[in-house]
């Protein structure tokens, strides 16, 4: 082989490293949000605590990622984004062998919500950063498609993890595999080129705080709403002049932002280094793409909510033939994801994320309309497919959108930017998807109650009363075994039983209507996404103005 035919394969074969050691760590960092889902029970039962105690780790682990994100972002641009990648990985992995070993929930609540998350918020900005400076403005969005597409695998994949590892062996040996996961992200990381670091400047702490501050209460706000109420408490729910901590929480960070963003706002006036520069929001490109990562995680969430959910309990599927049915989604996400840069590089971002969102849109209704009480486990097939497709194109764009829109020496800040609104999306796409199913349970099940004649009117009275701050999404058999528990007679069990299957087809139906249409409201934030690829990242030009990609 000739020298002039060796150096690009050594050079695709280095950016085939590259790209392996991000994707890699876009998907651990993803992992956990899903892969401890099917197994909360036995966790809960092994460290010695309750389902809710579980719940309260997976929710403290998202709320310190969404807080500490921004700063991350800012720390890597200081020390370097490939030694925050790194030093991000070696807490990660630090916090996977704690919570392997965790004999309580206090140490995995360490472990798993604390150091994990802490991790998270160095590696993810770094990522994005890394991205835009070890490929060509060229490459970008094949490059962002397969980084983004393997945390959406991720999350499709977590649930068939964990219910093999706890099937077949331990909930444990998910973190034990992390912790090697990590040791040979560490290795590769040696092939990833960095920027130099910026020159020292004073570390901006009081923006910090107030980031952290902010994003922290309106996170934890939106999180806790299934058991506070969004407005109006729920029964037995804390309250503040009748109205439901849900919105203290939201109001008071919303206000705590508007603080950061004028502390923020002073400080770059006066020269000063500060942890996001606000004249960014100005570019109407990088806000549009901030905004469809928001839309996209919102949807992506609730979907993957609603949809196990619909496997696990309305079918009765253990946790293995969920994740099974749930793959076709990854299929055709990473075809998305890699063929359309790959097969289509010249085209228009703007029509490649509508149609991305055409195609979550079709897949979600055909799944309303698949969905009823007497529905097959296939039926999910065909609208994953679509999903999968649709996320896929919007992984393949919007990387390069929200990146190319500024220097390339903003993409930390980018970074932090862009995963605080896709934590964002998630868990209000996970909240408002689980309320909008319970609200529409209950109602159903109640109207159902009333109107089935087999039901006695005491009966009727007391489900009234007792089920009216919210019906729980219950499969048949848990059903069964309540009514049986209760000494409830047959016909009245079997009419039960068959207000429930229509209820539970209600409210998932309910939710994945909401989520359709916000959907199609993202038809007109892309109009923000620029209608031409992306070819140069000018990261020595200033950023392009507030009306740059109309």
């Amino acid at each position: 082989m000739s020298r002039s035919e060796a150096a690009p394969q050594a050079a695709a074969a280095a950016a085939g490293g590259v790209l392996l050691t991000l994707a890699s760590g876009q998907f651990l960092m993803t992992l956990d949000s899903s892969v401890m889902n099917v197994a909360i029970a036995t966790v809960a039962e092994d460290v010695g605590t309750t389902v809710t105690g579980i719940q309260a780790a997976i929710t403290l682990y998202t709320l310190v990622m969404a807080m500490l994100m921004v700063t991350g972002g800012k720390i890597g641009s200081i020390i370097g984004r490939r030694r925050a990648f790194a030093i991000g990985c070696v807490i990660y992995g630090l916090g996977s062998l704690t919570t392997a070993l965790a004999p309580n929930l206090a140490i995995l609540v360490l472990g798993w919500s604390v150091l994990e998350g802490i991790g998270a918020a160095l590696i993810l900005p770094a990522i994005v950063a890394l991205v835009a400076g070890n490929f060509p403005a060229e490459g970008r969005p094949r490059a962002y498609g397969l980084v983004m597409g393997a945390g959406a695998v991720a999350v499709a994949v977590g649930p068939l993890i964990g219910g093999i590892a706890t099937t077949y062996f331990s909930w444990r040996w998910v973190f034990v595999g992390e912790v090697f996961v990590v040791v040979g992200i560490l290795a590769l990381a040696r092939r990833v080129q960095d920027a130099p670091p910026e020159a020292r400047r004073p570390f901006d702490v009081i923006g910090s705080v107030l980031v952290a501050v902010g994003l922290g209460a309106a996170v934890l706000g939106v999180l806790q709403s299934a058991e506070w109420g969004w407005v109006q408490p729920k029964p037995g729910a804390p309250s503040l002049l009748g109205i439901s901590p849900t919105v203290w929480l939201v109001l008071a960070g919303l206000l705590v932002i508007l603080g950061f963003l004028e502390q923020e706002s002073r400080l770059e006036a006066a020269g000063g280094e500060p942890l996001v520069r606000p004249s960014m929001f100005g570019n109407r490109q990088m806000t549009g793409g901030l905004l469809m990562f928001f839309v996209q995680y919102l949807v992506q969430a609730g979907l993957f909510f609603i949809i196990p959910l619909f496997l696990s309990v309305a079918l009765g599927l253990s946790a293995l033939e969920t994740g099974v049915r749930i793959l076709p989604l990854s299929i055709t996400l990473l075809a998305a994801a890699v063929g359309v840069p790959r097969f289509f590089p010249d085209a228009s971002p703007r029509r490649v994320v509508r149609l991305g969102l055409l195609a979550m849109f079709a897949g979600i209704v055909v799944l309303v309309a698949a969905i009823d009480p007497a529905a097959d486990a296939r039926i999910v097939t065909i609208p994953l497919l679509l999903a999968g497709l649709g996320i896929g194109a919007l992984a393949s764009q919007l990387g390069a959108v929200t990146v190319s829109a500024v220097p390339d020496d903003l993409s930390p800040e980018v970074g932090g930017l862009q995963n605080t609104s896709t934590n964002l999306g998630a868990a209000i796409g996970t909240a408002l998807a689980g309320s909008i199913l319970i609200t529409a349970l209950t109602t159903s099940f109640l109207q159902g109650v009333e109107q089935n004649p087999a039901i006695p009117e005491q009966v009727k009275s007391q489900a009234t009363v007792q089920l009216a701050g919210g019906v729980p999404f219950l499969s048949d058999a848990a059903l069964q075994q309540a009514l049986a528990q209760a000494g409830t007679p047959p016909a009245v069990a079997e009419a039960a039983l068959d207000v429930n299957q229509q209820a539970r087809v209600d409210g998932l139906r309910s939710a994945l209507t909401v989520l359709a249409m916000i959907t199609l409201v993202g038809l007109f934030v892309a109009r923000r996404v620029p209608d031409r690829p992306q070819r140069s990242a000018a990261s020595d030009a200033a950023p392009p103005s507030p009306t740059e990609g109309r």
